[in-house]
């Protein structure tokens, strides 16, 4: 009886005191703060060396060094950063990890990166206002052979309606996928914002993916497929037409427009150009048309003279417009891109804005040129 007591005692010793602890805090990670600073944590102590990856985030360089405390917890502060998405993951000890704390993600081709939003942008932030749906939607490809992915945006009222809807195909660049439009770029956000302050139409909104095969550095002197031509036959031949068969899509060319940045942007003129009489808003971030010149055949623009030159599309093109940031490396195939065009006798808009080749450009842009289509 008398070791009974004892122990009970010494349990109810034992339970006040694990009472009277205070419980550790959870780890909160990213943590945005009201001017703007967000702070990463990650849970490391065997780690030596931690730093936070995120080459769209400003000013982080090769990435930013993180420090850790007494019970190995890794954190960094940045900022104020400007309202945005912006992608991330860690670096612990030369491995890339996601943040475990953080549920959010964007996809690339290749890889996963977390994902942080910065509050404090009117034309992307998550409003109170009528709110279209992302779908992912999967479509065998008949030029493939496979079946291949796309993300889809309808309007708000789009599922109890009967309308039909003007159809925009939007394109990712290099490395990214058909998640990243809707997920770092805020493609479904921005919609919703430009249709409920009636600065846009509702329209429907197409977010294929732009790599046909996983992405390959090949050697010099490599054969093999056209990426970009598999694209065009993909989109052409097995996109479009599941969407006008599938969806409440208007079929005519003045319902239709493309665009896209960096990749996309060259996949964008690929695919419209030579089907001018299919798209009547084309629109270019970032980018031009990459290795132009073939050293062995024709030019693009020799291949494309006919179409350049035809008089009877260009009169129902409405929109050809091109931005690009004056620190983007890719500024060069943008005015190289627009004098060709020009000297054709198109008239494209060209904005030279700020800044380089980042997201936070891209969805300006897109905010940008979804105003004037479908007028």
């Amino acid at each position: 009886m008398l070791h009974i007591i004892l122990t009970t005692a010494l349990l109810i010793t034992t339970m006040s005191a694990l009472a009277q602890q205070a419980p550790a805090p959870p780890i909160v990670s990213p943590e945005v703060s009201a001017d703007h600073k967000v702070t990463f944590r990650i849970q490391a102590p065997k780690a030596t060396a931690v730093k936070l990856s995120g080459g769209d985030i400003p000013d982080n360089g090769p990435g930013a060094a993180m420090t850790k405390n007494d019970a190995g917890l890794w954190e960094v502060t940045l900022g104020p950063l400007p309202a945005g998405a912006f992608r991330y993951n860690f670096n612990v000890d030369g491995l890339s990890v996601i943040d475990p704390r953080n549920p959010a993600i964007s996809e690339s081709n290749n890889n996963v990166w977390s994902l942080v939003v910065v509050p404090g942008s009117d034309f992307m932030d998550t409003r109170e206002v009528p709110h279209g749906a992302v779908a992912a939607v999967t479509y065998k490809s008949a030029s493939l052979n496979r079946m291949r992915r796309m993300h889809i945006y309808t309007p708000p009222g789009y599922e109890a309606g009967k309308d039909k809807y003007p159809v925009f195909y939007l394109l990712h660049g290099s490395s990214d996928s058909d998640d990243s439009w809707s997920s770092v770029g805020r493609a479904g956000f921005i919609l919703d914002n430009l249709i409920a302050d009636k600065k846009a139409k509702p329209m429907i909104v197409v977010m294929p993916a732009g790599h046909t095969s996983p992405m390959v550095r090949r050697a010099p002197g490599a054969t093999g497929p056209n990426p970009t031509e598999e694209f065009v036959t993909d989109l052409m031949g097995s996109i479009v037409p599941y969407v006008e068969s599938h969806y409440r899509a208007k079929t005519d060319r003045a319902s239709r427009a493309i665009a896209g940045l960096s990749m996309g942007g060259s996949q964008t003129l690929n695919a419209a150009i030579p089907r001018l009489d299919k798209f009547a808003y084309v629109g270019v971030f970032s980018s031009g048309l990459f290795n132009a010149a073939n050293q062995q055949g024709p030019s693009w623009e020799d291949t494309h003279k006919a179409e350049l030159d035809n008089a009877e599309w260009k009169k129902g093109l409405k929109l050809l417009w091109f931005a690009t940031g004056k620190e983007d490396r890719l500024m060069p195939s943008t005015k190289s891109t627009v004098a060709m065009l020009e000297k054709h006798g198109f008239k494209p808009v060209f904005i030279e804005s700020a800044g380089g080749h980042v997201w936070l450009n891209w969805r300006d842009y897109m905010n940008q040129f979804v105003p004037q289509l479908f007028k």
